[in-house]
């Protein structure tokens, strides 16, 4: 009999998930298929739940180890590839790809070294556009549009088997990840982009004020559409505050932010 596979990567992440029961069949599903990172935000009811363990049926390790977080943005903290499970695109500017071509980028994307997170919704509600904004791609099935939503452990056991059988494949997609510096995170990624948004803030670049949280978002999917690596994101923090407060001082008359980064180049 072959050893058991269990592998760290990709983690599921469950956005405000409702039911423990439902939270149980994932993490059941999740072990049937090798996986064993489970992270929750925002669990609806109190954790560690019962109901959860009884449903999940000796898929305990998968429970015992599941990290909750109460804001989605901890919990992606240390992802370098994220990849939202939607039936909608949301007319975003991300690559949308069907399940066995996200399976086989997010093998390739861990033979490089990376760290993807699946994101899955609420049951009754999905996500929500700022919550798929922080994805670099959406994976989406060929469900019926009529009748598009799936019981959240069906969705996360389409996902699984797809990623099942892209591990048995010796074929990976090239992955364009070939720099010398790591991938940049989802942390590095907001810090970059909570300093480039003070400073658009400060020169009233969100105009008018009801488009910001699009803007936001389109700012974004800019971003992440590059890929950006570690040094990349010191670059362009840099070259912000090289802008903002010249590089020989602050300019004059212009407040000081609360904090800067020390490490920007």
């Amino acid at each position: 009999m072959p050893p058991p596979i269990e592998q760290a990567w990709p983690a599921i992440c469950l956005v405000r998930p409702q039911m423990g029961e439902n939270i149980g069949a994932v993490a059941r599903v999740m072990l049937n298929f090798g996986l064993v990172s489970l992270r929750l935000v925002e669990p609806r009811d109190r954790w560690p739940n019962p109901k959860a363990q009884m449903v999940a049926s000796g898929a305990d390790r998968v429970l015992d180890g599941a990290r909750v977080e109460w804001r989605l943005e901890d919990a992606l903290a240390d992802a370098t590839l994220v990849i939202a499970a939607t039936a909608r695109p949301r007319d975003m500017e991300k690559p949308v790809w069907g399940a066995r071509e996200a399976a086989a980028n997010v093998c390739a994307a861990i033979d490089a070294g990376e760290r993807p997170v699946i994101l899955f919704g609420a049951e009754a509600t999905g996500m929500t556009s700022d919550e798929v904004s922080r994805a670099d791609a959406i994976v989406t099935l060929p469900v019926n549009p009529g009748f598009a939503s799936l019981n959240l452990a069906n969705a996360v056991a389409v996902l699984a088997f797809a990623l099942g059988e892209a591990r048995q494949d010796t074929t990976r997609p090239a992955w364009f990840q070939d720099s010398q510096s790591p991938p940049a995170t989802q942390a590095e990624i907001d810090g970059l982009m909570n300093h480039f948004e003070t400073e658009l803030d400060i020169g009233r670049f969100y105009h008018p004020p009801e488009k910001a949280p699009l803007m936001r978002q389109n700012l974004r999917n800019i971003f992440l559409k590059a890929r950006l690596t570690e040094q990349e994101v010191r670059t362009m923090r840099g070259a912000v505050k090289a802008l903002t407060v010249g590089r020989g001082g602050r300019k004059k008359d212009r407040p000081a932010r609360e904090s800067e980064d020390e490490n920007e180049t």
